[in-house]
């Protein structure tokens, strides 16, 4: 990102009544709304959470800001130390920065979106594209109304393609981030229970994730689960170009064979009958994030050898379905990002799938926001947990005490260990005493329950 004070100031309609020739003719690098992370002749975004970010601008200017946003209601707080842009609301004036920017370099934009999946399809897409253009993706989980922004403005003046992944929560959230990126390509990887607890049916879920096509271009390209029922229900009367992933035939891309190994899969498609192709993953579940991702590729003319081999080498996001090395040597496969039932169960069934030496060791914590159905739901986990399989269960939090009731007749309390959410170290304490060289660990949980915590007592 480079851009004057003034050109800024113009994109997003600033008052620059404080502001001398000088000033404006200043130029900018970056944008940040970190005042411990911005850059020499950053712009500083003092947005208001738990804590106002205009108490930081001083503390930006110090670390090297060329500017900040300043909200009009707060000009009794002024700063002396750098150029102010006065506006009426800092984070609505930094979408609309983003928003400016996006047009000024004008990339192909593709955007993800979905249940799960989303961010490992994100990296795929991103990897693929990579092989013929510049690209931009998300950073980590930067996938809502601040990080979206934040993902547009750290685009060179020579991206190709952004890659970017929209996350929601509520209604109108998807309608907003779709109509703020206007993606050449939608994708939506699948529709689970994440956030059920606010939207109370997978129907009203579908009814949200379809947002993302709201802002789709009018020649833009709709990528979906052509699986899911709600999915081919409510596509059927859209006008734009779709195309299909999953594992029926009737797909524009299947699976014709998937073959899960410890650390790897390999799969066969319809789209190059005889060429397998392989993901640095496991799980049956990630073949239809790769179709997905694969079809991003074909629009594009991506060769088929080149899509083969940047799947093979992408490079994932952190704790995401990624396999460790502790530091007695056991195996560590850490999902510790996010959970909900649809993926704790897929990777319960991989993880049992997959071939150990020593004991295979199960860490679960809480799943967030499942509201009435989340004991049920917890519960509903031991179908993939198995005596004669799992030696060891370890349980963290409150509903998922709902899962211990239901292993309890089969675990005694020597293989069943149970935590309240606020005894996350004594967990990784017992779990590191137990832990035995030629263990497989599994640990999977929402991001609240802080499981990367028990990842790193294992592996520092």
């Amino acid at each position: 990102m480079k851009m004057t004070i003034a050109e800024i100031a113009q994109a997003i309609n600033a008052d620059t009544s404080l502001l001398s020739e000088d000033n404006l003719n200043k130029e900018i690098t970056s944008v940040d709304f970190d005042s411990r992370n911005i850059q020499q002749d950053g712009l500083f975004i003092p947005l208001k959470g738990e804590k106002d970010g205009h108490n930081y601008i001083e503390s930006a200017a110090a670390n090297g800001a060329g500017a900040t946003l300043f909200a009009k209601d707060h000009q009794d707080q002024l700063p002396v130390a750098i150029p102010a842009l006065l506006v009426d609301d800092p984070l609505k004036s930094f979408q609309e920065l983003s928003k400016y920017y996006l047009q000024k370099i004008n990339p192909r934009v593709i955007a993800v979106t979905g249940s799960n999946g989303k961010t490992t399809t994100k990296d795929m897409a991103a990897s693929i594209m990579s092989a013929g253009f510049n690209v931009v993706k998300t950073h980590d989980n930067f996938n809502n109304e601040i990080g979206v922004p934040y993902t547009l403005l750290q685009m060179e003046s020579n991206t190709e393609f952004l890659v970017v992944e929209l996350g929601m929560d509520r209604p109108m959230q998807l309608d907003f981030l779709s109509k703020l990126v206007e993606p050449d390509v939608a994708i939506i990887t699948m529709i689970g229970e994440a956030h059920i607890e606010f939207f109370k049916t997978r129907d009203k879920i579908a009814d949200a994730k379809m947002e993302i096509t709201h802002g789709l271009k009018e020649d833009g390209i709709f990528i979906y689960d052509g699986d899911e029922p709600l999915l081919q229900e409510r596509a059927r009367d859209l006008s734009f170009t779709k195309m299909t992933f999953g594992r029926n035939e009737n797909n524009d891309a299947y699976s014709t064979s998937v073959d899960v190994e410890k650390y790897e899969t390999k799969f066969k498609t319809n789209l190059w009958p005889d060429q397998e192709m392989t993901i640095p993953l496991i799980g049956d579940y990630n073949v239809n994030n790769a179709l997905a991702a694969i079809l991003v590729g074909k629009i594009f003319r991506i060769h088929e050898q080149l899509i083969c081999k940047q799947l093979a080498n992408v490079e994932l996001t952190k704790n995401r379905t990624e396999w460790l090395k502790g530091k007695l040597g056991e195996s560590i496969l850490s999902d510790v990002y996010n959970s909900n039932p649809t993926a704790a169960l897929e990777v319960l069934r991989t993880f049992n799938g997959t071939q150990v030496d020593g004991r295979r060791i199960i860490v679960l914590g809480d799943m967030l926001e499942l509201g009435e159905q989340s004991l049920k739901m917890h519960a509903s986990l031991a179908r993939e947990i198995s005596v004669d399989k799992d030696d060891q269960v370890y349980l963290i939090g409150s509903d998922i005490n709902a899962l211990a009731d239901t292993l309890e007749p089969e675990y005694d309390s020597t293989r069943l260990h149970v935590y309240p959410k606020e005894k996350l170290a004594e967990l990784a304490n017992d779990l590191a005493v137990d832990m035995q060289p030629n263990d497989t660990v599994l640990l999977k949980a929402s991001h609240g329950i802080h499981l990367e915590q028990v990842v790193a007592k294992l592996i520092d």
